[in-house]
Protein backbone atom coordinates (compact mmCIF):
# COMPACT_ATOMS: atom_id res chain seq x y z
CA UNK A 1 0.00 0.00 0.00
CA UNK A 2 2.83 2.36 0.81
CA UNK A 3 5.08 2.92 -2.16
CA UNK A 4 8.63 3.75 -1.25
CA UNK A 5 12.07 3.39 -2.74
CA UNK A 6 12.65 0.61 -0.23
CA UNK A 7 9.59 -1.32 -1.42
CA UNK A 8 10.66 -0.95 -5.04
CA UNK A 9 14.12 -2.15 -4.09
CA UNK A 10 12.62 -5.18 -2.37
CA UNK A 11 10.69 -6.10 -5.51
CA UNK A 12 13.86 -5.85 -7.60
CA UNK A 13 15.76 -7.95 -5.11
CA UNK A 14 13.17 -10.71 -5.24
CA UNK A 15 13.23 -10.83 -9.01
CA UNK A 16 17.02 -11.02 -8.99
CA UNK A 17 17.19 -13.85 -6.46
CA UNK A 18 18.73 -11.69 -3.72
CA UNK A 19 20.36 -13.10 -0.62
CA UNK A 20 18.58 -13.22 2.75
CA UNK A 21 20.91 -10.47 3.98
CA UNK A 22 19.91 -8.16 1.12
CA UNK A 23 16.24 -8.86 1.80
CA UNK A 24 16.66 -8.08 5.49
CA UNK A 25 18.26 -4.74 4.61
CA UNK A 26 15.22 -3.94 2.46
CA UNK A 27 12.87 -4.95 5.26
CA UNK A 28 14.70 -2.72 7.75
CA UNK A 29 14.58 0.23 5.36
CA UNK A 30 10.87 -0.31 4.82
CA UNK A 31 10.40 -0.54 8.57
CA UNK A 32 12.28 2.72 9.06
CA UNK A 33 9.93 4.43 6.62
CA UNK A 34 6.84 3.01 8.32
CA UNK A 35 8.21 4.09 11.70
CA UNK A 36 8.52 7.61 10.33
CA UNK A 37 4.96 7.44 8.96
CA UNK A 38 3.68 6.30 12.34
CA UNK A 39 5.49 9.18 14.10
CA UNK A 40 6.75 6.67 16.67
CA UNK A 41 9.73 8.79 17.67
CA UNK A 42 7.60 11.71 18.86
CA UNK A 43 5.67 9.77 21.49
CA UNK A 44 8.42 7.32 22.42
CA UNK A 45 11.03 9.99 23.14
CA UNK A 46 11.03 12.23 26.20
CA UNK A 47 11.46 15.33 24.06
CA UNK A 48 10.95 17.80 26.88
CA UNK A 49 13.91 16.36 28.79
CA UNK A 50 16.20 15.62 25.82
CA UNK A 51 15.54 11.90 26.16
CA UNK A 52 17.15 9.22 24.02
CA UNK A 53 15.14 8.61 20.83
CA UNK A 54 12.71 5.68 21.13
CA UNK A 55 13.65 5.04 24.78
CA UNK A 56 10.18 6.08 25.98
CA UNK A 57 9.29 7.93 29.13
CA UNK A 58 7.33 10.74 27.54
CA UNK A 59 4.37 11.95 29.60
CA UNK A 60 1.22 11.79 27.50
CA UNK A 61 -1.58 13.85 29.00
CA UNK A 62 -5.11 12.46 28.69
CA UNK A 63 -8.43 13.56 30.24
CA UNK A 64 -8.07 10.56 32.58
CA UNK A 65 -4.49 11.06 33.78
CA UNK A 66 -0.91 10.78 32.58
CA UNK A 67 0.38 7.79 30.63
CA UNK A 68 4.09 7.29 29.94
CA UNK A 69 5.35 5.88 26.67
CA UNK A 70 7.24 2.60 26.48
CA UNK A 71 10.88 1.94 25.58
CA UNK A 72 11.05 0.69 21.97
CA UNK A 73 14.78 -0.02 21.91
CA UNK A 74 15.88 -3.70 22.04
CA UNK A 75 16.93 -3.63 25.69
CA UNK A 76 16.19 -7.00 27.31
CA UNK A 77 15.05 -5.63 30.67
CA UNK A 78 13.18 -2.41 29.85
CA UNK A 79 12.56 -2.50 26.10
CA UNK A 80 11.66 -4.89 23.29
CA UNK A 81 14.75 -7.08 23.56
CA UNK A 82 12.84 -10.23 24.53
CA UNK A 83 9.84 -9.55 22.30
CA UNK A 84 9.12 -11.67 19.24
CA UNK A 85 7.65 -10.48 15.96
CA UNK A 86 4.38 -12.10 17.06
CA UNK A 87 4.43 -10.12 20.31
CA UNK A 88 4.97 -6.89 18.40
CA UNK A 89 2.22 -7.67 15.90
CA UNK A 90 -0.20 -8.35 18.75
CA UNK A 91 0.64 -4.99 20.30
CA UNK A 92 -0.01 -3.02 17.12
CA UNK A 93 -2.89 -5.13 15.85
CA UNK A 94 -4.75 -6.03 19.05
CA UNK A 95 -3.40 -3.72 21.77
CA UNK A 96 -1.92 -6.55 23.87
CA UNK A 97 1.68 -6.59 25.14
CA UNK A 98 4.11 -9.48 25.58
CA UNK A 99 2.72 -10.29 29.04
CA UNK A 100 -0.85 -10.38 27.71
CA UNK A 101 -1.78 -7.04 29.28
CA UNK A 102 -4.16 -4.67 27.51
CA UNK A 103 -2.47 -1.50 26.27
CA UNK A 104 -4.03 1.87 26.94
CA UNK A 105 -5.35 3.39 23.68
CA UNK A 106 -3.03 6.37 24.11
CA UNK A 107 -0.92 3.96 22.05
CA UNK A 108 -2.86 4.29 18.77
CA UNK A 109 -3.41 0.61 18.02
CA UNK A 110 -7.05 1.36 17.07
CA UNK A 111 -5.48 2.88 13.94
CA UNK A 112 -2.39 0.68 13.60
CA UNK A 113 -4.63 -2.39 13.45
CA UNK A 114 -5.06 -1.59 9.74
CA UNK A 115 -1.40 -2.42 9.14
CA UNK A 116 -0.48 -5.81 7.71
CA UNK A 117 1.72 -8.42 9.37
CA UNK A 118 4.45 -7.73 6.80
CA UNK A 119 4.41 -4.07 7.77
CA UNK A 120 4.56 -4.63 11.52
CA UNK A 121 7.36 -7.16 10.99
CA UNK A 122 9.26 -4.52 9.02
CA UNK A 123 8.85 -1.96 11.82
CA UNK A 124 10.02 -4.53 14.36
CA UNK A 125 13.06 -5.34 12.20
CA UNK A 126 13.99 -1.66 12.14
CA UNK A 127 13.53 -1.21 15.89
CA UNK A 128 15.84 -4.20 16.45
CA UNK A 129 18.64 -2.23 14.77
CA UNK A 130 18.52 0.53 17.40
CA UNK A 131 21.08 0.76 20.17
CA UNK A 132 19.61 -0.86 23.31
CA UNK A 133 18.89 1.68 26.04
CA UNK A 134 18.12 0.70 29.63
CA UNK A 135 15.27 3.05 30.55
CA UNK A 136 12.66 2.18 33.14
CA UNK A 137 9.14 3.27 32.21
CA UNK A 138 7.67 5.66 34.82
CA UNK A 139 4.52 4.57 36.60
CA UNK A 140 1.34 5.85 34.94
CA UNK A 141 -0.63 8.40 36.94
CA UNK A 142 -4.20 7.15 36.57
CA UNK A 143 -7.06 6.99 39.08
CA UNK A 144 -8.76 3.76 40.17
CA UNK A 145 -10.08 1.74 38.37
CA UNK A 146 -8.30 3.01 35.24
CA UNK A 147 -4.96 2.07 36.76
CA UNK A 148 -6.02 -1.58 36.41
CA UNK A 149 -5.19 -2.81 32.92
CA UNK A 150 -8.17 -5.16 32.86
CA UNK A 151 -10.44 -2.10 32.70
CA UNK A 152 -9.16 -1.49 29.17
CA UNK A 153 -10.76 -4.77 28.05
CA UNK A 154 -14.20 -3.22 28.60
CA UNK A 155 -13.22 -0.17 26.57
CA UNK A 156 -12.04 -2.42 23.75
CA UNK A 157 -15.29 -4.39 23.75
CA UNK A 158 -17.14 -1.13 23.22
CA UNK A 159 -14.89 0.74 20.83
CA UNK A 160 -12.07 -1.34 19.36
CA UNK A 161 -12.35 -3.45 16.21
CA UNK A 162 -9.48 -5.57 14.92
CA UNK A 163 -9.87 -4.95 11.21
CA UNK A 164 -7.98 -4.98 7.94
CA UNK A 165 -7.90 -2.25 5.34
CA UNK A 166 -10.24 -2.85 2.42
CA UNK A 167 -9.87 -0.78 -0.76
CA UNK A 168 -12.95 0.80 -2.32
CA UNK A 169 -13.10 -0.39 -5.91
CA UNK A 170 -14.90 2.71 -7.17
CA UNK A 171 -12.09 4.98 -5.95
CA UNK A 172 -8.65 5.66 -7.39
CA UNK A 173 -5.48 3.99 -6.18
CA UNK A 174 -4.24 7.32 -4.81
CA UNK A 175 -7.49 7.90 -2.89
CA UNK A 176 -7.34 4.41 -1.34
CA UNK A 177 -3.70 4.80 -0.42
CA UNK A 178 -4.46 8.19 1.12
CA UNK A 179 -7.35 6.77 3.18
CA UNK A 180 -5.11 3.95 4.37
CA UNK A 181 -2.36 6.33 5.42
CA UNK A 182 -4.73 8.76 7.16
CA UNK A 183 -6.67 6.06 9.01
CA UNK A 184 -3.72 3.72 9.61
CA UNK A 185 -0.04 4.64 10.09
CA UNK A 186 -0.51 8.43 10.22
CA UNK A 187 -3.44 8.00 12.69
CA UNK A 188 -4.66 11.54 11.96
CA UNK A 189 -7.92 10.91 13.80
CA UNK A 190 -6.09 10.44 17.09
CA UNK A 191 -5.85 14.24 17.29
CA UNK A 192 -8.18 15.59 14.62
CA UNK A 193 -11.34 13.61 15.47
CA UNK A 194 -13.57 14.52 18.39
CA UNK A 195 -13.76 12.06 21.28
CA UNK A 196 -16.60 10.78 23.43
CA UNK A 197 -16.60 10.76 27.23
CA UNK A 198 -14.56 7.54 27.29
CA UNK A 199 -11.89 8.81 24.92
CA UNK A 200 -12.92 6.91 21.78
CA UNK A 201 -13.55 8.57 18.42
CA UNK A 202 -17.02 10.06 18.59
CA UNK A 203 -19.62 9.18 15.97
CA UNK A 204 -19.92 11.87 13.33
CA UNK A 205 -16.73 13.68 14.36
CA UNK A 206 -14.30 12.10 11.90
CA UNK A 207 -11.49 14.61 11.20
CA UNK A 208 -13.74 17.48 12.30
CA UNK A 209 -11.34 18.58 15.05
CA UNK A 210 -10.43 17.38 18.52
CA UNK A 211 -8.75 18.41 21.76
CA UNK A 212 -5.39 17.05 22.89
CA UNK A 213 -3.62 18.36 26.00
CA UNK A 214 -5.64 21.58 25.76
CA UNK A 215 -4.66 22.15 22.13
CA UNK A 216 -7.46 22.03 19.60
CA UNK A 217 -6.41 20.11 16.49
CA UNK A 218 -8.54 21.74 13.79
CA UNK A 219 -10.91 20.33 11.22
CA UNK A 220 -8.82 18.91 8.34
CA UNK A 221 -11.58 17.87 5.98
CA UNK A 222 -10.66 19.43 2.65
CA UNK A 223 -13.89 19.15 0.66
CA UNK A 224 -16.79 21.60 0.54
CA UNK A 225 -17.34 23.36 3.91
CA UNK A 226 -14.35 21.56 5.43
CA UNK A 227 -11.81 23.21 7.69
CA UNK A 228 -9.21 23.31 4.91
CA UNK A 229 -11.60 23.67 1.99
CA UNK A 230 -9.62 26.71 0.82
CA UNK A 231 -6.38 24.69 0.65
CA UNK A 232 -5.39 23.03 -2.61
CA UNK A 233 -4.04 19.48 -2.65
CA UNK A 234 -0.64 20.94 -3.50
CA UNK A 235 -0.76 23.19 -0.44
CA UNK A 236 -1.54 20.22 1.81
CA UNK A 237 1.53 18.42 0.44
CA UNK A 238 3.59 21.60 0.86
CA UNK A 239 2.53 21.94 4.50
CA UNK A 240 3.33 18.32 5.34
CA UNK A 241 6.58 18.17 3.33
CA UNK A 242 8.33 21.50 3.93
CA UNK A 243 6.42 22.83 6.91
CA UNK A 244 5.11 26.03 5.32
CA UNK A 245 2.20 27.18 3.21
CA UNK A 246 0.63 30.54 2.49
CA UNK A 247 -2.00 29.55 5.07
CA UNK A 248 0.04 28.64 8.13
CA UNK A 249 3.05 26.84 9.56
CA UNK A 250 3.02 23.80 11.85
CA UNK A 251 3.66 24.45 15.52
CA UNK A 252 3.65 22.63 18.84
CA UNK A 253 2.28 19.06 18.48
CA UNK A 254 1.71 19.37 14.72
CA UNK A 255 5.18 20.80 14.45
CA UNK A 256 6.51 17.56 15.92
CA UNK A 257 4.50 15.55 13.40
CA UNK A 258 5.95 17.46 10.46
CA UNK A 259 9.52 17.55 11.81
CA UNK A 260 9.71 13.91 12.90
CA UNK A 261 7.34 12.28 10.44
CA UNK A 262 5.72 13.80 7.38
CA UNK A 263 8.65 15.82 6.02
CA UNK A 264 10.45 12.49 5.54
CA UNK A 265 7.64 10.85 3.57
CA UNK A 266 7.50 10.62 -0.20
CA UNK A 267 5.68 13.27 -2.23
CA UNK A 268 3.63 10.44 -3.74
CA UNK A 269 2.34 9.33 -0.33
CA UNK A 270 1.65 12.90 0.80
CA UNK A 271 -0.16 13.52 -2.48
CA UNK A 272 -2.34 10.50 -1.75
CA UNK A 273 -3.14 11.92 1.69
CA UNK A 274 -4.10 15.23 0.08
CA UNK A 275 -6.26 13.48 -2.51
CA UNK A 276 -8.20 11.73 0.24
CA UNK A 277 -8.60 14.78 2.50
CA UNK A 278 -9.83 16.92 -0.40
CA UNK A 279 -12.61 14.37 -0.98
CA UNK A 280 -14.12 14.87 2.48
CA UNK A 281 -17.00 17.34 2.43
CA UNK A 282 -18.49 18.71 5.62
CA UNK A 283 -21.76 20.14 6.87
CA UNK A 284 -22.50 23.84 6.70
CA UNK A 285 -21.43 25.45 9.98
CA UNK A 286 -24.18 26.57 12.30
CA UNK A 287 -24.99 30.27 12.33
CA UNK A 288 -22.88 32.02 14.96
CA UNK A 289 -24.26 34.53 17.44
CA UNK A 290 -23.60 38.14 16.47
CA UNK A 291 -21.36 39.87 19.02
CA UNK A 292 -22.12 43.25 20.49
CA UNK A 293 -20.92 46.09 18.28
CA UNK A 294 -18.92 47.49 21.17
CA UNK A 295 -16.93 44.24 21.43
CA UNK A 296 -16.21 44.28 17.71
CA UNK A 297 -14.95 47.86 17.84
CA UNK A 298 -12.78 47.09 20.87
CA UNK A 299 -11.41 43.96 19.21
CA UNK A 300 -10.64 45.83 16.01
CA UNK A 301 -8.67 48.43 17.94
CA UNK A 302 -6.74 45.75 19.78
CA UNK A 303 -5.97 44.05 16.47
CA UNK A 304 -4.50 47.21 14.95
CA UNK A 305 -2.45 47.93 18.06
CA UNK A 306 -1.05 44.42 18.54
CA UNK A 307 -1.41 42.30 15.40
CA UNK A 308 -1.58 44.37 12.21
CA UNK A 309 2.16 45.01 11.96
CA UNK A 310 2.74 41.32 11.17
CA UNK A 311 -0.63 40.03 10.00
CA UNK A 312 -1.54 43.10 7.86
CA UNK A 313 -4.30 45.61 8.41
CA UNK A 314 -6.76 43.52 6.39
CA UNK A 315 -5.79 40.35 8.34
CA UNK A 316 -4.45 38.73 5.15
CA UNK A 317 -1.00 38.07 6.61
CA UNK A 318 2.26 37.63 4.70
CA UNK A 319 2.39 34.36 2.75
CA UNK A 320 4.88 31.84 4.17
CA UNK A 321 5.77 34.18 7.03
CA UNK A 322 2.74 35.40 8.99
CA UNK A 323 -0.53 33.49 8.84
CA UNK A 324 -3.64 35.11 7.39
CA UNK A 325 -6.10 35.57 10.24
CA UNK A 326 -9.13 36.26 8.06
CA UNK A 327 -9.31 32.61 6.99
CA UNK A 328 -7.37 30.66 9.62
CA UNK A 329 -9.00 27.37 10.64
CA UNK A 330 -7.40 27.80 14.05
CA UNK A 331 -9.06 31.18 14.57
CA UNK A 332 -12.55 30.09 13.49
CA UNK A 333 -12.46 26.57 14.95
CA UNK A 334 -15.49 25.43 16.94
CA UNK A 335 -13.22 25.31 19.97
CA UNK A 336 -11.05 28.46 20.27
CA UNK A 337 -8.56 26.83 22.67
CA UNK A 338 -5.60 26.86 20.28
CA UNK A 339 -6.10 30.50 19.27
CA UNK A 340 -6.41 31.55 22.93
CA UNK A 341 -3.34 29.54 23.86
CA UNK A 342 -1.21 31.02 21.08
CA UNK A 343 -2.10 34.59 22.04
CA UNK A 344 -1.39 33.93 25.70
CA UNK A 345 1.78 31.89 25.36
CA UNK A 346 3.10 32.68 21.89
CA UNK A 347 4.13 30.09 19.33
CA UNK A 348 7.05 29.11 17.13
CA UNK A 349 6.94 27.82 13.58
CA UNK A 350 8.55 24.38 13.37
CA UNK A 351 11.88 24.41 11.52
CA UNK A 352 12.29 21.70 8.90
CA UNK A 353 15.06 20.55 6.62
CA UNK A 354 13.57 22.56 3.75
CA UNK A 355 12.79 25.66 5.84
CA UNK A 356 15.13 25.88 8.85
CA UNK A 357 13.94 29.35 9.90
CA UNK A 358 12.31 29.64 13.32
CA UNK A 359 9.80 32.46 13.07
CA UNK A 360 8.02 33.02 16.35
CA UNK A 361 5.05 34.94 17.70
CA UNK A 362 5.60 36.52 21.12
CA UNK A 363 3.26 35.88 24.05
CA UNK A 364 0.71 38.53 24.99
CA UNK A 365 -0.32 37.21 28.40
CA UNK A 366 1.73 39.96 30.06
CA UNK A 367 0.12 42.71 27.97
CA UNK A 368 -3.53 41.83 27.38
CA UNK A 369 -6.06 40.86 30.04
CA UNK A 370 -8.69 38.16 29.65
CA UNK A 371 -11.44 40.49 28.41
CA UNK A 372 -9.13 42.10 25.83
CA UNK A 373 -8.03 38.74 24.39
CA UNK A 374 -11.67 37.63 24.29
CA UNK A 375 -12.68 40.79 22.42
CA UNK A 376 -9.76 40.48 20.01
CA UNK A 377 -10.63 36.89 19.13
CA UNK A 378 -14.34 37.67 18.94
CA UNK A 379 -13.56 40.36 16.36
CA UNK A 380 -11.38 37.99 14.32
CA UNK A 381 -13.94 35.19 14.45
CA UNK A 382 -16.92 37.40 13.55
CA UNK A 383 -15.51 39.35 10.61
CA UNK A 384 -14.03 36.64 8.36
CA UNK A 385 -15.69 34.60 5.59
CA UNK A 386 -16.62 31.84 8.09
CA UNK A 387 -18.10 33.57 11.16
CA UNK A 388 -17.64 31.72 14.45
CA UNK A 389 -19.05 32.13 17.93
CA UNK A 390 -17.79 34.84 20.30
CA UNK A 391 -15.13 34.08 22.89
CA UNK A 392 -15.72 34.87 26.56
CA UNK A 393 -13.30 36.26 29.09
CA UNK A 394 -13.98 33.17 31.16
CA UNK A 395 -12.60 30.91 28.44
CA UNK A 396 -9.41 32.95 28.35
CA UNK A 397 -9.14 32.92 32.13
CA UNK A 398 -9.40 29.11 32.21
CA UNK A 399 -6.61 28.78 29.66
CA UNK A 400 -4.44 31.31 31.50
CA UNK A 401 -4.86 29.29 34.71
CA UNK A 402 -4.05 26.03 32.90
CA UNK A 403 -0.86 27.47 31.43
CA UNK A 404 0.19 28.83 34.83
CA UNK A 405 -0.27 25.39 36.41
CA UNK A 406 1.57 23.71 33.51
CA UNK A 407 4.64 25.83 34.21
Amino acid sequence: MIRTIAAAGLACALSAGASAQELSFSQVDRGRYLTLAGDCKACHTDLENDGVPFAGGRALGTPFGTIYSANLTPDDETGLGLWSREDFYNALNEGIDREGRHLYPAMPYPYFTLMTRDQTDAIFAYLRTLEPVHAEEPENDLPFPLDIRLSVSGWKLLFFEDESFVSMQDRSEAWNRGRYLVDGPLHCGACHSGKNLLGADADGEYLRGGVLENWYAPNIRGGENGGIADWTAEEIVEFLKIGRTSHTAPMQRMGEVVALSTQHLSVEDLGAVATYLKSLDDDLPEDADTPDQARLETGEGLYFDNCAACHATDRSGVPYFFAPLDSSNKVVADDPSTAIRIILGGARAQPTEAVPSMLAMPPFAWKLNDAQIADLLTYLRATGPRPAAPVSAGQVAEMREYLAEEH
